[in-house]
């Protein structure tokens, strides 16, 4: 089994729950590499977000305290940054000053620099940043197929929200 297919794999089983909806920039149109690993989730599991990324973090924010488990997809972890401020001082958060668990599964990706380098603000990993800033999130890394099935259960299982950091230029 490749990195693709494994991912493949796991989001046909999360598009399987009911609670879930994928939210993000080509989660329905093609143009990412991302979006070959939804190729089994059923198109009215997702939902299309323009380049709003901290617009889209609180929104899935929302999705969750109402009981859905938005997958909320950046496709480079670059531009999750811009949504750092409802994902740091505002999903991160809430378990600290509410009763509220909020369960969304985000997902990044460390961009490839190959076949075609696009360049610093595409391909960075920010893992340890995140590490530092968030407390009540869970982060993993899928660095090989192996990992992506109990990274992905774990997730699920967790009583939060967790991110997930894939790696580009194992998609190909």
């Amino acid at each position: 089994m490749t990195y693709l297919t494994a991912i493949q794999r796991e989001m046909k089983r999360l598009s399987e729950d009911k609670r879930t909806l994928f939210v993000g920039q080509a989660v329905e149109y093609p143009g990412q590499a991302m979006h070959a690993t939804l190729k089994d989730v059923p198109m009215e599991k997702r939902l299309e977000m323009p380049v709003i990324e901290n617009f889209q973090m609180g929104f899935c924010t929302g999705l969750a305290l109402q009981g859905y488990i938005p997958i909320c997809i950046f496709p480079r972890f670059d531009f999750l940054i811009c949504a750092t401020d409802q994902l740091v001082n505002h999903l991160d958060k809430i378990p600290a000053m509410t009763d509220w668990r909020p369960k969304v599964i985000i997902r990044t990706s460390v961009g490839a620099v190959s076949p075609l380098n696009p360049g610093p603000q595409h391909c960075q990993n920010h893992f340890f940043a995140m590490h530092e800033m968030l407390q009540n999130i869970r982060i993993y890394q899928a660095k090989s197929e192996s990992d992506i099935p109990i990274i992905y259960e774990k997730a699920m299982e967790f009583d939060g929200s967790t991110l997930i950091i894939e790696h580009g230029e194992k998609y190909l």
